[in-house]
């Protein structure tokens, strides 16, 4: 029997919130920028890398461990 660990899956799920409302938010931003394709290239890398992070914690977090 595995134990799941949820206090990873749900920072993973506060993790891919917080990716998804930077994300947004830095379009509402984008526009104004002196070079928007460029900050949004960025903000997409940081974005997903967070969102990768967020969805492995949750997957381990089910996974969770052997007792």
């Amino acid at each position: 029997m595995r134990q799941k660990n949820m206090r990873l899956a749900y920072t993973g799920m506060g993790l891919l919130v917080l990716a998804l409302a930077f994300f947004v938010g830095m379009m509402a931003v984008a526009p104004r920028s002196t070079d928007p394709a460029k900050l949004m290239e960025i903000v997409g890398t940081v974005s997903g890398v967070v969102g990768g992070l967020a969805i492995a914690l949750i997957a381990i977090g089910l996974i969770g461990k052997k007792v």
